[in-house]
């Protein structure tokens, strides 16, 4: 009797587990859904059919097309939910979201036949099961467009989502307010719940640039219990989630990639520069005087902005960002950024082995050919800003090139970035 009733309760318990985790895969799938769905038709303005959209529903991410969404243009969000279930809505603000217009045309530039090549390359398919879906290319020579290439149903005009190379962006944002002296890289007790005695206060703003806090915080995108989905997806404050994470490691002591890290930074921001300007001031600071004006940082919906994932911006913008760290961040005669600000950014953190700055990527990921002969063959010099899905921003000062490259790679590893700048190096 008493093993018949173990094995029952066990029963109960594991089915209670199961419904669990099938309630927040429910949540977060109508999440992520109503964002992609959100930043797409009001963001970028593409039309598109919202239960077929390859963002949300392409290759492994099949399932996502049983999550039903409703627009609702006059309100301009969008809801998604499954089979009425954990109802989830994104909702466009056009206060934190509002676009300057077109971006003042680049200069252009010649390209070669072997440049031409090598991007056409880009938007090949050799493997049709695992789609590498480019959809633009940008090459800038010299601060000119050399070579720029779209796929079918996108344009110069389009906005694309940079997913993480939004933290490269955030981090700028963060080097401006230490060149203003409202910020220094030595600054700790960061946060009001980070006083002393708690451990936390001996965090500075240094280590949170460089990805080495110390905070636990799981950055794992394939298990939907991890921190980096529980914050974008199922929480309404996502700097107030990271900052609630408890310290693994003493700070500044181990290098861990870390989304949260990057809200807490906007977070910190946002409470120097204050509510009245802070939706306004990427743009005053940086979009504005860089001429990036088809960009945008989406918020959370507690204001701040989600400087770890979600900022959209054309193609020639991502590279005019890019330009701006190749030319020191001066930018048509002005200085935008402090004057050691790009140097700092793409000194190696030490507890990386190398491999990061300050947000920064000093290595490509071997996702994407990290650590392969063609990445032995990139300049050494090179850095990059480096997004979920194969979005990248490659910046090599000794050829005065910037390089974007924008798509859809829902199996990253179709990608192969070091291949592809490592072969345009040669063509350049």
């Amino acid at each position: 009797m008493l093993l018949r009733w173990g094995l029952f309760l066990a029963l109960v318990a594991a089915a209670a587990w199961l419904l669990a985790r099938l309630w927040r895969i429910i949540a977060v799938g109508s999440a992520y859904k109503a964002k992609v769905l959100s930043s797409i038709i009001f963001g970028t303005g593409r039309e598109i059919e919202p239960q077929r959209a390859e963002e949300v529903s392409a290759d492994s991410y099949w399932l996502m097309r049983l999550f039903q969404a409703r627009v609702d243009r006059a309100a301009s969000s969008v809801t998604v939910s499954f089979l009425g279930l954990r109802r989830r809505s994104a909702i466009y603000r056009p206060g934190h979201a509002t676009r300057a217009g077109l971006s003042v045309p680049w200069p252009q530039g010649e390209a070669s036949a072997a440049l031409r090549e090598v991007v056409a390359s880009a938007f090949a398919e050799p493997d049709p099961k695992r789609l590498r879906r480019t959809r633009a290319v940008v090459v800038v020579r010299d601060g000119r467009i050399v070579a720029e290439r779209y796929a079918p149903g996108f344009t110069e005009q389009t906005p694309f989502p940079g997913w993480s190379m939004t933290k490269s962006v955030l981090g700028t944002l963060i080097g401006v307010l230490v060149g203003e002296g409202r910020l220094s890289l030595h600054d700790r007790a960061l946060l009001s719940q980070w006083r002393d005695p708690d451990p936390r206060a001996a965090i500075t703003l240094e280590d949170l640039l460089r990805m080495r806090s110390g905070l636990h915080f799981s950055e794992v995108y394939s298990d939907l219990s991890s921190d980096v989905i529980e914050m974008l997806f199922n929480r309404s404050d996502t700097a107030a989630y990271a900052a609630s994470r408890p310290l693994s490691c003493r700070p500044g002591t181990v290098w861990s990639y870390s989304s949260g890290t990057t809200n807490i930074l906007s977070a910190i921001a946002r409470k120097v520069v204050g509510e009245e300007r802070y939706s306004d001031w990427p743009r005053q600071v940086l979009f504005d005087p860089v001429g990036m004006s088809s960009a945008v940082l989406e918020p959370d919906p507690s204001g701040t902005f989600v400087g770890s994932s979600f900022m959209l911006a054309t193609a020639q913008d991502w590279a005019r960002f890019g330009q701006l760290y190749l030319d020191d961040g001066v930018w048509e005669g002005r200085r935008v950024l402090p004057a050691d600000w790009v140097r700092f950014s793409t000194t190696p953190t030490p507890q990386s082995q190398g491999v990061y700055g300050a947000h920064w990527w000093l290595k490509l990921q071997p996702e994407i050919g990290g650590g392969t002969a063609d990445a032995a063959r990139i300049r050494s010099d090179a850095f990059f800003a480096l997004g979920h899905e194969g979005q990248t921003l490659t910046v090599i000062p000794s050829l005065r090139l910037v390089v974007v490259r924008l798509g859809l790679s829902i199996y990253v590893d179709a990608w192969n970035h070091a291949a592809f700048i490592a072969n345009l190096q040669e063509a350049i």
